[in-house]
């Protein structure tokens, strides 16, 4: 069974949500640019990993 509160308790934390102290603005969430940027660093640890097996001759 849940705990009820009593009515205080409740106003107090009806008070502490509504009051926005932790609300924080943020930006949208841009799904396209997590995509480029996951892209970018994969396509440029593939170059070091390529590079670096030419030069010791796997390539």
């Amino acid at each position: 069974m849940a705990a009820q509160l009593s009515p205080e308790d409740q106003a107090r934390v009806d008070s502490v949500i509504s009051s926005g102290v932790n609300d924080v603005e943020r930006k949208p969430f841009r799904p396209w640019l997590l995509l480029a940027i996951i892209l970018m660093v994969l396509t440029v640890l593939s170059g070091i990993s390529y590079f670096l097996a030419w030069q010791q001759g796997v390539v």
